[in-house]
């Protein structure tokens, strides 16, 4: 049992510093290893068949598709750790993967079935029911060198507008403000470029479309963009106040409240922020897991889901909080990054890529009737997660 005080001072310390296609044989056993360094003993896909994406942005796949179409229900996963997105069957562990990308990061998943993947050299685009790259768009935005890691310049979050026809995704720029590109979907390419916070980990939509949301993690805020003029307004949202970027206590990731409208950024386990975007307004709510914070989603009946990433001693967990503010603790073994859930509201995703060092090659999977856990096999550092339907 930790002693709130004590960890609460530790921490304050501590932060002050600061994926050739394959099918899986039928009769394998799929063992969910991992180890701190990153390289998890069931992390590997063996054989794969991989379709390259190359830098036109609509290039034809290399290879051919699937022989079996992807299944509903299949996970699809960012492999941070390396250039590909790995499909996951979520009771077998991994049976594809596409090569994307140096460093994939965010997805964003169409109601056509496309996935849009931010990678460190532009956004590739994956036909997931076939398994095969349809190419990858150059960002317009000049990143410097193609790198790996947390600091990374390239692609961040991502987000679709409800009507598919444009894609937004934040690009860091190292040591510099971040950027909003704007993607035509169907010409697949960038038309706009709005700046935006320093290191844009999260993009999201409001439900009507009218406004694109970046959280910039580095400079304490939310970036507003209108989608019809790109007329951009700064929300500072620093429940802690805003320390510098050596501090931990800083925005992640976001989720737009269905109900109003409202971005709910948790932070430390112990404050929920709730921005107004209309008006800049941030309102304090009061949260239970006492951890550091990271990947956030909602379930189809208002449940939020938070990533406790696990920071030094602390141990991960993932926060059930109903909508009228009840939270449960999950625990999880090992530092996770994002979450998804299932069409169902049933099932949690928690991807064990994490930015930074811990990471391990696989998710966990939660029941989030009974809270039990199982580990899965899932591609090379895996970050983003999405849910194909």
């Amino acid at each position: 049992m930790r002693v709130r005080r004590a960890h609460r001072t530790r921490r304050a310390h501590h932060r002050a510093g600061t994926r050739r296609l394959a099918l899986v044989l039928a009769g394998a056993a799929v063992a969910a290893g991992c180890a701190a360094g990153g390289s998890g003993s069931g992390g590997g896909l063996g054989v794969r068949d991989r379709t390259t994406a190359p830098t036109a942005p609509t290039a034809p796949a290399t290879e051919a598709a699937a022989a079996v179409p992807t299944a509903h229900g299949t996970l699809l996963v960012a492999d941070f750790g390396g250039s590909t997105v790995t499909f996951v069957d979520p009771g077998r562990g991994p049976v594809g993967s596409v090569e994307v990308g140096t460093a994939p990061y965010g997805l964003a998943l169409g109601a056509d079935g496309r996935a849009w993947v931010a990678t460190a050299e532009g956004v590739a685009v994956v036909d997931t029911a076939t398994r095969t790259g349809l190419g990858r768009i150059p960002y317009r935005t000049g990143t410097g060198p193609v790198t790996t890691g947390e600091y990374r310049g390239g692609g961040m979050g991502i987000a679709l507008a409800p009507d598919g026809r444009r894609l937004y995704v934040g690009v860091n720029v190292p040591g510099g403000a971040g950027v909003l590109e704007v993607v035509d979907t169907a010409t697949r390419t960038v038309t706009a470029t709005v700046p935006v916070g320093r290191r844009p980990f999260d993009v999201d939509v409001a439900a009507d479309g009218r406004e694109v949301y970046a959280t910039g993690h580095d400079s304490y805020d939310v970036t507003a963009v209108r989608a019809d003029t790109l007329a951009a307004r700064r929300l500072v949202v620093a429940p802690y106040g805003e320390r510098g970027p050596g501090s931990w206590l800083k925005p992640h990731y976001a989720v737009v409240r269905p109900s109003d409208g409202r971005l709910l950024l948790p932070f430390e386990g112990e404050k929920l922020a709730v921005l107004d975007p209309a008006t800049g307004r941030v309102s304090v709510e009061p949260m239970t897991a006492d951890i550091h914070q990271h990947g956030a989603a909602l379930a189809p009946d208002g449940t939020l889901l938070v990533v406790g990433a696990a920071e030094g001693r602390d141990a991960a967990s993932l926060t059930v909080r109903s909508p009228g503010g009840a939270e449960r603790t999950v625990p999880l073994e090992g530092p996770h990054e994002d979450v998804a859930v299932s069409g169902d509201g049933r099932t949690a995703y928690v991807t064990g890529g994490f930015t930074r060092e811990g990471h391990w090659d696989g998710i966990t999977v939660v029941d989030l009737r009974s809270g039990t856990t199982r580990r899965l096999p899932a591609g090379e550092r895996p970050l983003g997660i999405v849910v194909l339907q």
